[in-house]
């Protein structure tokens, strides 16, 4: 399928599984697609969001606390909130204490059976296999012969429901109206 893909997009992909494994996250996530797609501000994808207001330290902060090392849901942090503990506060010093990679899981040894190494999905997880495979079909339904950020872009706002499209929405973006608006930017750039 990545015989399609732009030199760009495919730099994206290579970004995202990087950024999954900087964080010692497996697999890559729909949040990782996203972040690498904002890493190259020359692209057409990139623009449309920073033109709708996304900053890349923004959404990565809101994926750090999604994500976040601590193994707490949202409820649980509201909840602790409630009773006046700053769970941010606390992680920040204990990051100051130990470094910045102090909550991250430890990454664990890929299993081997008989000689072979399995990989299942690959390193990607099905929400971002699935955001790769509409990124395809958003191209194909716009008559487009290759595959761009743009279309990774397309593919993550029209799959909905992974993180990377959690915290746009929690950033304040209106998935449809940044469908919109990376549809007519394709129209003007053609």
């Amino acid at each position: 399928m990545f015989e399609r893909f732009t030199d760009r997009a495919r730099t994206v992909v290579r970004r995202a599984v990087e950024e999954a494994r900087s964080e010692g996250q497996r697999p890559v996530g729909t949040e990782h697609l996203l972040l690498a797609v904002l890493a190259d501000g020359d692209a057409l994808a990139t623009r449309v969001l920073v033109e709708a207001g996304v900053s890349a330290d923004d959404l990565r902060a809101r994926v750090r606390r999604h994500a976040g090392g601590v193994g707490l849901g949202e409820a649980d942090a509201a909840a602790l909130r409630e009773i006046g503990i700053d769970l941010a506060a606390i992680v920040a010093r204990i990051e100051d204490s130990f470094g910045p990679d102090a909550f991250r899981e430890a990454a664990p040894a890929p299993r081997r059976r008989w000689g072979l190494r399995r990989t299942v999905g690959g390193p990607f997880s099905p929400r971002s296999r699935k955001v790769l495979e509409l990124a395809l079909r958003e191209a194909l339904r716009l008559r487009h012969h290759h595959i761009g950020t743009e279309h990774i872009l397309l593919g993550l706002l029209r799959e909905g429901g992974g993180l990377g499209a959690l915290v746009l929405t929690e950033a304040g973006v209106d998935l449809a109206d940044l469908r919109r608006r990376v549809e007519t930017a394709l129209r003007t750039a053609a």
